[in-house]
């Protein structure tokens, strides 16, 4: 049985002890996610090394799912730092640059020797770039309603898209000289330099009540690119993937025309 003064002690130590205890740092949460991005990519590099294509690109795409989520997630907390921006740049060029870049590499790419390497290094060395211009622009504080150049995370998940529903069809590039990389190899230079590119590429949306009001049509576009990508897999990934990139390529044309012949701008 402790006496009264005990007592006391006792809860003044124990309050002392309490407030020594630093609160956990805000950039937590969203760092554990991107790292979880990497650990993907990660694991997407040794599945494709051990034969299974398939599963190697799934991981990929889970990837962008908590690649998308350190993002949402650092805004909605206001837990941005330098050092979640770089660790987030590490992560995207090895699930997104590397990873992706091994895959059709092991996937078609392999039979065209130095050729076949160089192609498949574009994913890595491109997306290095363009994550570097867009820390460079962030440092900077210059900011944009889109992003200025194909996401790396969007070349990397259509590059995965075409190898899931090659892997499923593959009859179809029979008849075709260089077979399935008759249309890979031209399309992962495409994705590539739209990478290096200035054209604008839809942004997805802070999760703000300003942002929910002004943007709805924005929240709802998202929002139906997600469910078509669920329910229809592989395929929904192809055509949302696709709709993005033309719908930027589009968008982009329009402001070049208007710069050079024309005023206003559409509206996104």
């Amino acid at each position: 049985m402790k006496y009264p003064v005990q007592r006391h002690i006792h809860r003044t130590h124990s309050k002392r002890k309490r407030s020594r205890r630093k609160p956990i740092p805000k950039l937590v949460v969203p760092s554990f996610f991107t790292l979880m991005n990497l650990f993907c990519g990660f694991l997407s590099i040794l599945t494709v090394a051990n034969g299974n294509l398939v599963m190697g690109g799934w991981l990929i795409v889970l990837a962008g799912l908590f690649d998308s989520l350190d993002g949402v997630i650092a805004r909605m907390a206001d837990a941005t730092s330098p050092f979640g921006s770089e660790l987030d740049s590490i992560s995207d060029v090895v699930s997104f640059g590397v990873a992706p870049g091994f895959l059709v590499y092991h996937f078609a790419l392999f039979e065209f020797g130095v050729a076949g390497m160089i192609l498949s290094s574009l994913p890595p060395l491109c997306g290095a770039v363009r994550l570097a211009r867009f820390n460079v622009d962030v440092r900077q504080e210059i900011s944009f309603d889109d992003f200025r150049g194909l996401p790396i995370p969007v070349q990397a998940i259509m590059l995965v898209a075409l190898v899931l529903i090659f892997t499923g069809w593959p009859e179809l590039f029979d008849m075709m000289k260089f077979g399935v990389a008759t249309i890979l190899g031209p399309v992962l230079v495409l994705l590539s330099v739209l990478m290096l590119s200035s054209i604008p590429f839809d942004k997805l949306p802070a999760f703000t009540k300003t942002s929910l009001r002004e943007k709805r049509a924005k929240f709802v576009l998202f929002l139906a690119y997600f469910s078509s990508i669920i329910l229809f897999q592989e395929y929904g990934l192809i055509v949302v993937f696709s709709v993005y990139i033309t719908k930027g390529l589009v968008l982009g044309a329009w402001y070049f025309w208007n710069g050079q012949f024309g005023n206003g701008a559409p509206s996104s």
